[in-house]
């Protein structure tokens, strides 16, 4: 029988920390009578972060372990839980203490109000300046771009219904954006819980501000997936239309204007400009073809689209004269 929550904890050299995230976790389901199991995905540590994830293991069946060979990242982390989880509800939420497993029966309760996910908000947050500020303009960003009212895009405490899960596929830095990655599944029932974030007991962040320039080009990309991955022609090529349109102009009008008034021609910047821009307009209108090309070789051998429910009557079981 599967469990009621499945969380999923990536684990980077937070040896300090484990044992005492899954003490909490046991507190905070075993009180509010939920049914749980944990995945502790150890992305690589350097310390002996594993050898405690054993220790939680052998002496509670409902703790497992991931070890990877080498640190690939928070999204690999987070991949790796979704596939081996089997859980009704799936939370998310770091290893470093900040996240407060108290929150997991709201989170629960939240999804069961018929939500497809449950992203945390860290209104009150105990961190410096120096990533609270970048946070907010990155996450102001985010809004805007996705069209999806959150406040905190990065935390890492969210919940989802399984089916969620089983249907994004994150890889780079992608972990930032499951809420868009979802939306565009078609899990469209989001929304957010103010959840209590707490200071930093052990260690020290795994992350500097290098990590929202990295953001900031992954949301380009997966604006560009979400939107135009299934149709990359409509996004090279019109680019490419008005790129050979405003070159076709410019080389017409500098041709009727040598027919009609016999104006130099080899000597003016609107020539260059003129053909430079058919030539830019042509390349795009191809990387979208090939784009097309490429994306049809996919489909054929996948289904482009997923199917949640189905029904089916035959004729003979309601027909009153068979």
């Amino acid at each position: 029988m599967d469990s009621t929550v499945g969380i999923v904890v990536p684990v980077y050299d937070e040896a300090e920390s484990v044992r005492l995230l899954a003490e909490e976790i046991r507190q905070s389901c075993e009180k509010s009578n939920i049914a749980f199991e944990v995945w502790f995905i150890d992305d690589g540590s350097r310390d002996h972060s594993w050898d405690e994830i054993i220790e939680i293991c052998s002496s509670d069946w409902r703790f497992h372990g991931i070890r990877f060979r080498r640190n690939y990242g928070k999204s690999a982390a987070l991949a790796a839980g979704f596939e081996h989880i089997n859980a009704r509800i799936v939370i998310t939420m770091d290893a470093d203490l900040q996240d407060d497993p108290n929150e997991i029966p709201h989170l629960v309760a939240t999804i069961d109000e018929g939500y497809d996910l449950v992203s945390g908000w860290k209104k009150v947050r105990k961190d410096p300046w120096t990533k609270t500020l970048p946070s907010r303009f990155f996450n102001f960003v985010t809004r805007i771009v996705s069209g999806i009212a959150l406040h905190d895009f990065n935390c890492g405490l969210k919940a989802y219904r399984r089916e969620v899960v089983k249907s994004i596929h994150i890889y780079g830095e992608m972990h930032r954006y499951l809420p868009l990655l979802a939306k565009w599944e078609g899990f469209t029932r989001i929304t957010e819980h103010r959840i209590n974030h707490r200071v930093r007991r052990h260690g020290k962040s795994k992350f500097g501000l290098e990590r929202y320039i990295r953001g900031c080009l992954d949301l380009v990309t997966v604006t560009f997936l979400t939107r135009f991955g299934a149709r990359p022609m409509h996004f090279f090529g019109s680019m490419g239309l008005l790129a050979f349109l405003g070159g076709f102009v410019i080389s017409l009008w500098i041709t009727l204007d040598k027919i009609l008034y016999d104006n130099p021609v080899g000597d003016r910047p609107a020539l260059l400009l003129g053909i430079l821009l058919i030539m830019v307009g042509v390349q795009f209108m191809c990387t979208g073809f090939i784009g097309d090309l490429i994306l049809r070789g996919r489909m054929e051998d996948s289904r482009p689209y997923e199917i949640i429910d189905k029904v089916e009557i035959h004729q003979s079981e309601n027909d009153p004269s068979s």
